[in-house]
């Protein structure tokens, strides 16, 4: 019914604000003083990794037509621009300063979905109440972050994390109408292989290393696959 695939919606969606949560806060500590594009990178391959499979296996990509290649393609852009500025955010500034910024991108996206003529509902609106209370959980977990964290002035960090919101809310809504043109686990596959190589184009021009330190290379993968099963999570 319909009211079921609602509640299923709501359920993906909650399950994934809880990944990245945990994905956020990790973020947070593995940011601090060190190389960016190695930490985005590993974090994209290893959730590549995990999906490949599955979308070899059990994606319909006969369904893939132009449209949804080309908005995958474009998903994955905006994925690159959002994972990167979520990272450099968190490198400039506390958790509790940045992630309520972050956290408006489900707000952005049904601001998206109001354009395009699509109804929103209470149910949306619920998710959208219940992710920002875990915003503020996640805020309070980390309020022990003090001035002394702040690596730039706080208008530097805000500017980086309205940046990342732009890049989920685009993320999810091109993410989305690309799987209603084709299938969604290639379009998740194809989205996380653009933003891949994105980073990595901008690793050769920048002359950056994108091999992360051996100690970080475990929580990273683990990094990827919370960030692959949240987006996959949002995609269905």
């Amino acid at each position: 019914t319909g009211e079921g695939s609602e509640m299923l919606a709501l359920g993906f969606g909650l399950t994934a604000a809880l990944l990245w949560a945990v994905h956020d806060l990790l973020a947070r500590k593995l940011s601090q003083g060190a190389a960016l594009l190695p930490i985005v990178a590993t974090v994209l391959w290893s959730g590549c990794l995990v999906l490949l499979p599955l979308a070899l296996a059990m994606g319909e990509w006969t369904a893939m037509t132009a449209q949804a290649w080309l908005g995958a393609a474009a998903s994955g852009v905006a994925f690159a621009v959002a994972i990167g500025s979520l990272y450099k955010a968190f490198s400039l500034a506390p958790v509790r300063l940045v992630s309520p910024v972050i956290g408006a991108y489900p707000l952005l996206t049904l601001i998206f979905a109001v354009v395009q003529g699509r109804s929103v509902g209470l149910v949306d609106w619920l998710a959208v109440l219940l992710i920002v209370i875990g915003i503020g959980i996640v805020a309070l977990a980390s309020r022990g972050d003090g001035p002394e964290h702040y690596a730039a002035p706080p208008a530097v960090a805000l500017g980086w994390a309205a940046l990342s919101a732009l890049g989920f809310a685009l993320t999810f809504t091109l993410g989305q109408l690309a799987a209603r043109a084709g299938s969604d686990l290639p379009v998740i596959l194809v989205t996380r292989l653009v933003a891949l190589g994105a980073i990595a184009a901008l690793a050769i021009r920048a002359r950056a290393r994108l091999a992360p330190a051996r100690s970080q290379l475990g929580i990273l993968a683990l990094m990827g696959l919370l960030d692959a099963a949240a987006l996959g999570l949002v995609t269905a």
